[in-house]
C-alpha cells in the first residue's frame, strides 16, 4: 500500500488513506479482506487494478456484511448496525428467552468491589465483558455500563454479572438499533456528561 503511494493512519494501523486533488480513497484492511470507499470512482478503478497487479484478487461487491457489522447503503445514508452479533450474543450466554430491559443499568444500581459476595467464573465473566465491548462500535448507549462492569474483571460477583446481564437483556430489545450516517450533511459530536461522581461507592 505505501509503495503504491498510501498513507497509513496513524491512529488505525489498517487504515491507508490516498488524497488526490480534491478527491480521497480510504482502504481498510484485516488480514486478506479489504474495503475500499471513494466519492470517485476512477480512484476506486485504479485501486481495483493495481491490486488486481499484485495479487489474485475477486470483487464481492457493495459492502454488506464485516466482521459482525451489518451495513445498509442508500442513496440518504448509510446504516451500521450489529443485529446478527447481538444476537449471537444473546444465544452464547442463553439469554435468548430473556425479558427485555429499557436501560442497560437501573437508577438504583450503585456498583461496588462486594467483598462479601459470592465470587463467579472470572473467564466467563471476561468473556461477557470482551463481547460487549465489541457493541458499543455501533452502540454507544451501552459504553458506561459496560466500563463499570469491566472495572470488576479482576475478581467479578455475582452482582456485577447480574448488572452485566442486564446490558445483554437492553440488548435483546435494541437489537435493530444502530448508527446512521446521513449523506452530504456536516456531522457534530455533541457529549454530555451527568454522572454522579460524588456518590460512587470506590472512588474517593
Amino acid at each position: 500500500m505505501l509503495s503504491h503511494g498510501y498513507e497509513r493512519d496513524k491512529t488505525d494501523k489498517t487504515l491507508f488513506i490516498k488524497k488526490a486533488c480534491n478527491d480521497i480513497i480510504l482502504i481498510q484492511l484485516y488480514v486478506d479482506d479489504i474495503i475500499f470507499r471513494s466519492p470517485n470512482k476512477n480512484l476506486c478503478k485504479q485501486f481495483v487494478i493495481a491490486m488486481q497487479g499484485e495479487f489474485e484478487m475477486s470483487m464481492m461487491g457493495e459492502l454488506t456484511y464485516f466482521l459482525g457489522f451489518q451495513i445498509k447503503q442508500l442513496n440518504h445514508g448509510t446504516f451500521l448496525s450489529q443485529t446478527k452479533y447481538c444476537k449471537e450474543l444473546l444465544k452464547k450466554f442463553d439469554m435468548e428467552n430473556c425479558k427485555e430491559s429499557t436501560t442497560p443499568m437501573a437508577t438504583t444500581c450503585y456498583l461496588d468491589t462486594d467483598e462479601k459476595g459470592t465470587s463467579m467464573d472470572q473467564t466467563l465473566y471476561r468473556g461477557l465483558i470482551r463481547s460487549l465491548l465489541y457493541v458499543t462500535a455501533s452502540g454507544p448507549n451501552i459504553m458506561f455500563s459496560m466500563c463499570l462492569c469491566a472495572r470488576f474483571q479482576a475478581s467479578p460477583k455475582e452482582s456485577h454479572f447480574m448488572a452485566a446481564k442486564r446490558i445483554l437483556k437492553y440488548l435483546k430489545g435494541t437489537t435493530n438499533v444502530g448508527l446512521w450516517y446521513p449523506s452530504e450533511v456536516s456531522l457534530t459530536l455533541v457529549g454530555y456528561s451527568g454522572l454522579d461522581f460524588a456518590g460512587c461507592k470506590i472512588d474517593s
